[in-house]
């Protein structure tokens, strides 16, 4: 069965920022975590396997749309025993409102079996073992090792793409030169918590078509030229 990883490859770069200072960087992280000290994602789950599942489900579309689906599913199949059971033909059906439902119902009945049969039905904490399983990339994996096991990574999305090229923090042509730009200047103490902060930033504030500069804790350690330092009227 073909693996799709919608998370690997390569994503076109908004224009590019200035590089920031390590320090700016830092008082830019830093900014975005007085608002937020806790952050955590806005995914749906109760143990590691709805965790991963949810991941899977939420490439491309929406955790919002992802959730509107996994309560449902997680009644039916809370392990990966019986997930594997109800198969991509009796996954499909909740979760047919989502993106690319199909080869996600197949990847996720194919992961649940192979956590069955390679992993004692445990979600492994190793990330060559993670990206061996369908459906999941490295972006996925960061996120697993992350939230589930609190490893320092950094998942990088579209939202942390964008901010990473247009703010400066971390530019970058491919989402893996993106992510390394930020493992590397960002201070070790608040990498766990960085991929939250720049996710939920780029989601509400510093959106793709018209970011909302006025409402920005880190506007001023931002190297994006062109802010909008009012809202529309």
């Amino acid at each position: 069965m073909p693996k799709a990883k919608p998370d690997h490859g390569s994503a076109r770069a908004p224009r590019r920022a200035r590089l920031m200072a390590r320090d700016q960087a830092a008082a830019f992280l830093r900014a975005l975590a007085q608002g937020n000290p806790a952050p955590e994602t806005e995914l749906f789950y109760t143990d590691h396997f709805s965790l991963l599942v949810a991941v899977v489900l939420s490439a491309q579309t929406t955790d919002a749309a992802v959730n509107k689906c996994t309560s449902g599913l997680f009644a039916a199949a809370p392990t990966p025993a019986a997930m594997a059971a109800l198969g991509a033909e009796g996954i499909g059906p909740f979760i047919r409102r989502i993106g690319l439902w199909q080869a996600k119902a197949r990847n996720v009945a194919a992961l649940a079996a192979q956590l069955v049969e390679r992993h004692g039905g445990e979600v492994p904490a190793d990330r060559a073992d993670l990206e061996a399983l369908p459906g999941v990339g490295r972006k996925t994996a960061n996120v697993v090792l992350n939230v589930a096991f609190g490893q320092n990574t950094m998942a990088v999305d579209t939202h942390i793409f964008r901010l990473g090229n247009r703010t400066g923090l971390a530019p970058g042509k491919t989402t893996r030169a993106v992510e390394e730009g930020l493992v590397k200047r960002c201070p070790p103490e608040l990498l766990r918590d960085a991929h939250h902060w720049l996710i939920l930033h780029g989601r509400y504030i510093c959106k793709a078509r018209a970011p909302e500069c006025w409402r920005c804790p880190a506007r001023a350690f931002c190297n994006y030229r062109d802010k909008v330092l009012a809202p529309p009227p």
